[in-house]
Order: structure tokens, then C-alpha cells, then sequence
């Protein structure tokens, strides 16, 4: 896979933060949406970003921690429109051998099933299987699956929001994000934010000084509401909630 280099501008470090060694990868989830069948491959896909620029970045180092080294890219007819920055997928090879993955990039492949994985992913599941064949040498299928528990969604808005104009990724959701809506001080009722294609949810209008809230809604749709004082560009922000 040959993965794409759409940009975005973020705070954080572009970084491989440092640490123990990664935890085991998690071998099973809720899932839920298409099943869809391909190869695997090493892209690699990295958050150093050794061979390929990470369409769905920059990932400040606390993220780049909390989602671990088992990342995936899909194809760019999935995952062109950034719908699926951030969201983790279950992959079952045909061999049986199974792990949940977090989705940072996309690009063009073989196939639109296909997936490229980082190296300790293609390691934990990498087996010769016999069933497969030069145009799909390692079959597997894969779904959308419910993240691995990592604590709460963070906001990670761009260096160039500003309250004409405010952009930002939601980062470490547990489920794939649905909808991203605002509402600012004046504004009579919510309004929904765009997606582009790096994953960012933007507000061409900006989100205005002073207070606002923020709604988010899960694939399933549950929906979680914050409410700010105000924000600054570049930064990540914690918030207090997680969908169940």
C-alpha cells in the first residue's frame, strides 16, 4: 500500500513517545458495521513515520502512548474521507490469529479490504497460510471494533483554530466518531462541524470567544456533551467523559 500524505496542523510532538515496553495487544472486541475481507501487510505504519506520512496526523506523544504500537492504514476508498481517523478494527486471519488495531492512516492498495499494519501487529498475527494466493497472500477480514479501555476522549485542536475558524481532531474515542456538533454562546441550538479528510471536525465560522459546548456523537449513538470556557489553539484537552 502506497499511503497517502494528506497534512493537517496540530500542537504536540511528532515524537515516538518513550516508556516500558508496549502492553500485549488486545485479541478481541465488540464489533459492530461491514465486514471486510483482504490482505494484511507491514506497511509499515508507524507514528515515526519511517516510510509513510500518517494521513490522520499529527499525534501528540500522549496519544501516540495511550494507542500503543499495534496501528493499522486501510484503503483510501474507506477511509478517504477521514471518517475512520482514530476508530480500531478487530482483524481475524484465516489462520484464526486475532487483534484489535487503531486505524491512523489510509492510502491506495490492491484492494479495498486490504490493510497495512504497523510491525508489532503484523508480528503478533503474521502466519503462512496455505489457502493463500499471489493476488491475496495473507486473507483476512476485518470489522470496526469498540477500543481497548484507555481512558477518557481528548480534543486535540490545530494550531490555527481560532474563534473565526476552529478545527480539531477527537482523539481515543471507543467507538469510530458519528458527528461533532458546537454550540456557542449564541447560537440558538447545536451545529454540526464538518469532517475533512486528515479527520479533523472543522467550524468554518469558528466557535466564537467565550463559552461553548461541544457534542459527540459514537457509531452507536450515544452521545456525550462538554461544556468549555474557551480554548487554545495547538492544544490537547482531556475531557471527563468516554462512551460506554
Amino acid at each position: 500500500m502506497f499511503i497517502t500524505t494528506a497534512c493537517g496542523s496540530a500542537g504536540g510532538s511528532g515524537s515516538e513517545p518513550s516508556g516500558n515496553a508496549p502492553a500485549p495487544p488486545i485479541t478481541s472486541a465488540e464489533t459492530f458495521g461491514e465486514e471486510h475481507s483482504g490482505s494484511y501487510h507491514i506497511g509499515p505504519v508507524d507514528f515515526a513515520e519511517t516510510e509513510w506520512h500518517n494521513a490522520c496526523a499529527p499525534y501528540p506523544a500522549k496519544i501516540q502512548e495511550i494507542y500503543g504500537p499495534y496501528l493499522a492504514g486501510v484503503d483510501v476508498s474507506l477511509g478517504g474521507d477521514g471518517s475512520l481517523c482514530d476508530a480500531c478494527a478487530l482483524i481475524t486471519t484465516g489462520l484464526g490469529k486475532q487483534i484489535v488495531v487503531r486505524i491512523v492512516t489510509y492510502g491506495v492498495s490492491k484492494a479495498p479490504g486490504d490493510m497495512d499494519l504497523s510491525p508489532e501487529a503484523y508480528e503478533h498475527i503474521h502466519g503462512d497460510d496455505p489457502a493463500g494466493t499471489p493476488e491475496n497472500p495473507r486473507p483476512m477480514t476485518w470489522k470496526l471494533a469498540r477500543c481497548p479501555d484507555s481512558g477518557n476522549i481528548y480534543l486535540q485542536y490545530q494550531t490555527e483554530a481560532n474563534p473565526w475558524w476552529t478545527s480539531l481532531w477527537v482523539r481515543n474515542g471507543g467507538l469510530p466518531i458519528k458527528q461533532v456538533e458546537v454550540k456557542g454562546a449564541n447560537d440558538a441550538g447545536f451545529i454540526a462541524l464538518s469532517r475533512t479528510p486528515d479527520g479533523p471536525f472543522t467550524d468554518n465560522d469558528g466557535f466564537g470567544e467565550g463559552a461553548f459546548e461541544l457534542r459527540i456523537t459514537g457509531a452507536d449513538d450515544q452521545v456525550i456533551t462538554q461544556s468549555y470556557g474557551g480554548f487554545t489553539s495547538g492544544e490537547l484537552v482531556e475531557t471527563a467523559a468516554q462512551f460506554q
